[in-house]
């Protein structure tokens, strides 16, 4: 007989409905920031969450990828490196801006 499972971890929900993943979960499912996660209601009312599928399925987007794939396999001469004047000025544009993935958002954030 299975045994139930127990909590291991929880969250809190925030004013905008959003939460963050604890990490034991994150690290159970192997999930990296950018990731989707699908949620599963059972008919037992359980929800359960698990990493959602690939978005490349999207044939929208990969038909776009493809593309451009192709372009650039068949006019390599069109490719350009990205000018170093506009590399300075979006450093320089982003220079100030402190930024921690790590750190979970604020509360004014969310």
């Amino acid at each position: 007989m299975a045994r139930p499972s127990q909590p291991c971890s929880e969250s809190t929900l925030t004013a905008r409905y959003q939460t963050t993943i604890p990490e034991p979960i994150r690290k159970f499912l192997g999930l990296a920031k950018g990731d989707k996660i699908q949620y599963s209601i059972e008919p037992d009312g359980q929800v359960l969450i698990s990493v959602a599928k690939d978005s490349s399925d999207d044939p929208v987007l990969g038909a776009f990828l493809e593309f451009i794939e192709q372009d650039m396999s068949k006019n390599p001469q069109n490719l350009q490196p990205v000018p170093a004047n506009l590399v300075n000025r979006v450093q320089s544009l982003v220079a100030d801006v402190d930024v921690s993935l790590d750190e979970p958002l604020a509360d004014e954030d969310e």
